[in-house]
């Protein structure tokens, strides 16, 4: 059970953090190209485009990581707190 909460707390966290960091790289590509990124179509423009939080373009996929995470911590708890046998 401890494996299974630890990759249940730890797993969420990259895979959102590599989606966001991806998508930070395409932004930045963009804006230094000179060209404005579009959130919602994930495409470069030419014309100033206002910002969109990823929590607003993801909900699901933001509150089911965070949640998977918080399942993680309580399996680790009880993996650590129960006896091996």
């Amino acid at each position: 059970m401890l494996r299974v909460g630890l990759l249940l707390l730890i797993a969420p966290m990259l895979l959102l953090m590599g989606g966001y960091l991806w998508e930070l790289s395409a932004v930045r590509e963009c804006t230094l190209g000179g060209g404005h990124w579009d959130y919602l179509e994930g495409v470069c423009r030419d014309t100033p485009q206002p910002f969109v939080s990823w929590l607003e373009r993801y909900p699901w996929r933001v509150n089911g990581g965070m949640l998977l995470s918080v399942i993680g911590l309580g399996m680790c708890m009880v993996g650590l707190y129960t006896k091996r046998r």
